[in-house]
């Protein structure tokens, strides 16, 4: 081991496909072991690793990701010849389309047509959103038949029942309920509010406020780079 790191491993990474040296110089794994080929975390490499594994075929169908990132499994996604990707800007018209390319959508409330996508793909979002049982039912109206939301939000209350953290009055107005946390957002510097607490119950109120039954993946594969803290994957298939 170098100096440099405090934590190597060689193996293949699942997004860039490469036989690389996965390198860590912080013990928060989450956030810090990285692969060299891509720059991905073990979270993405993760929801890579179950959409091949559940939706092989994904490439060649309809895709839309939310809020996507410049790097790792967001970009392979990109590879689908029929990729759409979103981030949400409330100063601009639902469904317009954003500087970058990105169509402006509010994932409680979207533009897509009934049955446009094949994939849908959240990494980390989820956690950010108010009205989680609206989102839901909003991505289960955009997948086609046969078609699955792949996603990704650290289960910070483990086997606890998940808790909001956070409450959007009917006024807009946000009442916290506990001392406000924000994650990164490439849409705004000050960052994303974490809206909610999750544990696993999540895939169960999934599946029942949007009819898609929702598994969630644990993997611990270090030859793959997967080894992390809150690294689950949920799963939520649209069977007709």
């Amino acid at each position: 081991m170098s100096d440099e790191y405090l934590f190597e491993h060689p193996g293949r990474c699942p997004i860039c496909e490469k036989r690389v040296t996965f390198v860590a110089r912080n013990p928060w794994f989450r956030d810090n072991l990285l692969c060299p080929g891509c720059g991905s975390i073990p979270r993405e490499r993760a929801l890579m690793f179950c959409i091949e594994r559940f939706l092989p075929d994904w490439s060649r169908g309809h895709v839309h990701e939310s809020s996507p990132i410049e790097r790792g499994a967001s970009i392979k996604l990109r590879g689908s010849a029929r990729y759409v990707a979103s981030q949400f800007d409330p100063s601009i018209a639902p469904g317009a389309r954003g500087a970058g390319g990105w169509v402006n959508q509010d994932l409680e409330k979207q533009t897509f047509s009934d049955n446009s996508f094949d994939l849908v793909v959240t990494q980390d979002v989820f956690e950010h959103i108010f009205d989680i049982d609206a989102a839901a039912r909003e991505i289960a109206r955009t997948l086609r038949p046969g078609g699955v939301h792949v996603f990704t939000t650290p289960l910070i209350n483990g086997t606890k029942p998940s808790e909001p953290t956070a409450i959007r009055e009917a006024d807009n107005s946000i009442t916290h309920l506990v001392p406000p946390s924000y994650h990164g957002n490439p849409m705004s510097a000050d960052g994303a509010l974490v809206t909610w607490h999750f544990g696993f119950d999540l895939a169960s109120r999934i599946a029942s406020v949007s009819g898609l039954p929702t598994i969630v993946v644990a993997l611990d594969r270090l030859d793959l780079g997967i080894r992390a803290e809150f690294i689950e994957v949920f799963i939520s298939f649209k069977l007709r």
